[in-house]
């Protein structure tokens, strides 16, 4: 399979029903490039994995039992809450939240900055995706 097909075939998986912005596709055009590099058997992005990355739970970085849930909550659409300073996390899902999956530079800085919070290293570029996957398409 070629990789504009390959690429046609992420974006419409990842965009569903919610539209990226040229920025945010390109972005996801690179973490499935990398994730390529990573692991040549790597297919696409997968929602499944991101919901299992969203909701597993491991000892973060201060020794804490933590899962994104943990902050962010089970339903994306509400605001969220993080359980270290007690603000209030605004609702991450880009369907009650115009603000979010709009600009790279924050998607990727809160990325790393929660995978190494709740798995104490920075995510691979699979998960990175399987996540933004499971966050664009959880209503």
């Amino acid at each position: 399979m070629n990789k504009t097909l390959i690429t046609i075939l992420l974006l419409s998986s990842l965009a569903n029903s919610f539209e990226l912005n040229t920025q945010m596709q390109e972005y996801i055009n690179e973490l499935k490039v990398k994730a390529l590099e990573d692991n040549k058997d790597f297919k696409n992005f997968e929602y499944q994995r991101g919901e299992d990355i969203f909701t597993s739970k491991h000892i973060g970085k201060k020794n804490k039992l933590i899962s994104c849930v943990s902050c962010h909550g089970i339903d994306l659409t509400e605001n969220g809450n993080n359980i270290h300073t007690n603000k209030i996390i605004s609702a991450l899902s880009p369907y009650s939240n115009n603000e979010r999956l709009v600009k790279v530079k924050s998607v990727k800085k809160w990325l790393r900055r929660n995978f190494r919070d709740v798995y104490k290293r920075e995510g691979t570029a699979q998960e990175k995706g399987d996540v933004l996957l499971y966050i664009m398409n959880k209503e």
